[in-house]
């Protein structure tokens, strides 16, 4: 890379912003011209909280990530509301929808996912050019929200398609804040695909005492509407009909690779990069986040083995931007070292540092985060308790179904492989430590499981909250002990350890892990007067 190199970003989320913010340096230097084209009217702000504004739990500009205006002023080139047509590879160019063009000598893709539109009747199938009907929202954007916003004031009925995590927090915060929801969904019970029986069973009943009628085992033929067109009902298979005021449509997202193969890149799920997050055959364009498919080219790599597809959560997309940013800013001389500790000046490839981009995310962990309700799932819950394995897998139970708790520990060697757990957050958090960590449970299974009494909750927290080197924030990977420090340095609210260390700006769902770190540091530190 030569000096003041031209550098493009397509696509204005979550993951640019990260990706633009370690950047920063190398574009006030002027080592770096940078475009930043988002199809939306707004900057960067956390999607994953778009359900939080829906019903006024916080506000959009709580849930900002970057400021426009302020880039600007540091010389980038700020596109808001502007769509990219087309990408010339030959001329290195993109070009606009308004026809104009943006040369790059480096062009950075962010296009992240799209929302899975089902196929109804009554629905725009175009899964690239979503035409909802009025009452209609994928709950993606800000606009989305408002939608969602006008419904729950006037406590009118939202019924959501779809029983996974992002549908069901945001049933569980409409439903709180007095609308009335219906959730609609395949199976027995909500994450039928990654719960148990009878983890999904307590869930069920769970989510029923906090309000949220269920209707499970459906499967949603088309939409009904009034006479101008808007929303009115969905219509199941049966014949059933499920009214509302609002339609949420929670199935699920696809990467956005179109652009990347309207250009010639190779795509699978998401758009094909190796292990420097270039994508295949072309050293000039790069791919991260939800788009973003980290599978190399050799035959045979280790790194490369099992499912490569995009993981849908926002902190493995904001590795991949830190990394990237690292190189780029190491390759132009900035004050920003590399991966590798430092980076020497680039060419085009990469591949001459030897510094490789490897994907090293935690093992999948669902969580869902509520208010008055949480569960969490990982790993293979599958295991009969009741019948032998011959592997050594031994399955631990306890239920509470009145009390709305659950847990699942499956086992092998001693060592937790799976997890299922319902309404005992401290129990999940320390379960959830064991799981990533790859350790062995007490042989005392339901020494975890008094977490979450009366007196374990008065005493001592759990090894989870007392080691610093443990997770709180899994989404931007921030440890208690990161938390702990900017306690001490001053920071006394979650949004000012946010704006220190970045915890709790994923999906928020540390939220309550953070506020209690941050009252037992101030609890033992008073601060005077």
């Amino acid at each position: 890379m030569t000096s003041s190199e031209r550098v493009v970003v397509v696509g204005f989320g979550p993951v640019a912003a990260r990706f633009i913010d370690v950047l920063e340096p190398s574009l006030a230097s002027g080592a770096v011209r940078l475009t930043v084209i988002g199809s939306e009217p707004e900057a960067a702000y956390n999607r994953v909280l778009v359900a939080d504004v829906g019903v006024g739990r916080t506000s959009p500009s709580a849930i900002a990530l970057s400021d426009a205006a302020r880039l600007a002023s540091l010389g980038a080139e700020v596109l808001l509301g502007s769509g990219v047509r087309r990408i010339d590879r030959a001329r290195r160019q993109v070009q606009l929808d308004d026809g104009t063009v943006r040369p790059y000598d480096r062009l950075v893709l962010c296009t992240g996912a799209r929302p899975v539109i089902p196929y109804l009747a009554g629905l725009n199938p175009d899964p690239l050019h979503p035409a909802l009907p009025a009452g209609v929202t994928a709950l993606r954007d800000l606009a989305d929200a408002r939608s969602l916003r006008s419904v729950v004031e006037r406590r009118g009925d939202v019924v959501i398609l779809g029983g996974g995590i992002l549908g069901l927090e945001a049933a569980l915060a409409a439903a709180e804040e007095g609308a009335r929801v219906t959730v609609v969904h395949h199976g027995d019970y909500p994450l039928a695909r990654s719960i148990d029986d009878g983890g999904g069973r307590v869930l069920a009943s769970a989510l029923r005492s906090q309000g949220v009628r269920l209707v499970s085992g459906a499967k949603a033929v088309a939409l009904e509407h009034s006479d101008g067109g808007a929303f009115t009902a969905l219509r199941l298979d049966d014949g059933r009909l499920v009214s509302g005021d609002l339609l949420v449509l929670s199935c699920g997202v696809r990467p956005r690779v179109e652009l990347a193969e309207g250009a010639g890149l190779p795509v699978d799920t998401g758009i094909l990069v190796g292990h420097f997050l270039q994508a295949h055959h072309d050293e000039h364009i790069y791919a991260i986040g939800d788009c973003a498919e980290v599978r190399c080219t050799s035959v045979g790599c280790a790194d490369c083995q099992g499912n490569t597809a995009p993981s849908g959560l926002i902190g493995p997309g904001w590795k991949q931007a830190e990394w990237l940013a690292e190189v780029f800013a190491g390759s132009l001389g900035a004050d920003a070292a590399g991966p590798s500790g430092s980076v020497e000046p680039l060419g085009a490839d990469f591949s001459s540092t030897g510094v490789r981009y490897v994907e090293t995310a935690l093992p999948p962990v669902l969580m869902l985060k509520a208010r008055g309700l949480d569960a969490v799932v990982a790993g293979d819950v599958s295991a009969d308790p009741w019948t032998a394995q011959e592997d050594g897998t031994a399955v631990a139970l306890w239920a509470d179904p009145q009390q709305g708790s659950y847990a699942k520990m499956v086992t092998r060697g001693g060592v937790l492989r799976g997890l299922v757990c319902v309404g005992l957050p401290r129990a999940a958090a320390e379960l959830v430590l064991l799981f990533e960590s790859g350790a062995v449970l007490p042989a005392d299974r339901s020494a975890l499981l008094r977490l979450d009494g009366a007196e374990a909750a008065a005493a001592a927290p759990s090894s989870l909250a007392a080691d610093p080197a443990g997770i709180v924030c899994r989404c931007a990977g921030v440890s208690r002990g990161s938390i702990e420090q900017a306690a001490v340095v001053g920071c006394s609210s979650v949004a000012e350890v946010s704006a220190s260390t970045r915890a709790g700006t994923g999906c928020g769902g540390c939220h309550s892990d953070i506020r209690a770190i941050i009252e037992q540091h101030f609890e033992h530190h008073p601060v005077e007067l």
